[in-house]
């Protein structure tokens, strides 16, 4: 039986149950525009060729690790109309410059939750404030806001989609498919399931 919020029906997450998206682990993330509109270039030769505002979104996800240090880039592409790109959290402080294998996550069980904090320091939402947390939702927001508030200055109908889609990245194997998978992307791109 579909559960309904609000009288609205509402789409499962394809979120792993149980996971905690501030754990440290590479994850593959997928962000699309609104409407998958083509705001960020064009594929030329099997290439991405950048118009401003993908050189935006670009130069957007290169400052992630300076807003927030604890966070390893992988490989990252700019399509016409989303973006790809693998992010690694490792709090404990060892990443290097370029993403290891070692932060892969291998399902650890789900943490403890956070102990209650006064309701007052969230505003109406409490503890479940999303600014509170470092997690992969908390980057991505960022990352959406910073480029939508850069973007508009020249290009006011651009707009993300709500959501944006995850997948925690569990072994070695896994994460060279995806790293290439983002490499080969422009030159797939007619083949691509974005593509319209």
């Amino acid at each position: 039986m579909t559960k309904k919020f609000r009288n609205k029906y509402r789409i499962p997450s394809a979120r792993m149950p149980n996971w905690d998206y501030g754990s440290d682990a590479a994850y593959f993330i997928t962000i699309c525009t609104q409407d998958r509109k083509w705001f960020f270039g064009n594929i030329n030769d099997q290439k991405m060729v950048l118009n401003a505002s993908g050189q935006v979104a670009h130069d957007v996800w290169m400052l992630i690790p300076q807003q927030f240090p604890y966070v390893a880039l992988g490989n990252f592409v700019v399509m016409p109309n989303h973006v790809h790109g693998i992010l690694a959290i490792d709090k404990m402080g060892y990443s290097s410059s370029a993403v290891e294998t070692r932060l892969i996550a291998s399902l650890p069980p789900p943490s403890a939750p956070s102990p209650p904090s006064p309701k007052s320091l969230g505003g109406i939402t409490g503890i479940k404030n999303p600014m509170f947390h470092d997690n992969i939702s908390r980057i991505i927001r960022w990352y959406k806001g910073r480029c939508t508030f850069e973007i508009k200055k020249s290009v006011a109908a651009f707009g993300w989609q709500s959501r944006f889609h995850d997948h925690v990245i569990r072994n070695d194997l896994s994460y060279q498919k995806i790293a290439q998978y983002i490499v080969d992307n422009p030159k797939n791109w007619k083949e691509d399931k974005f593509y319209s």
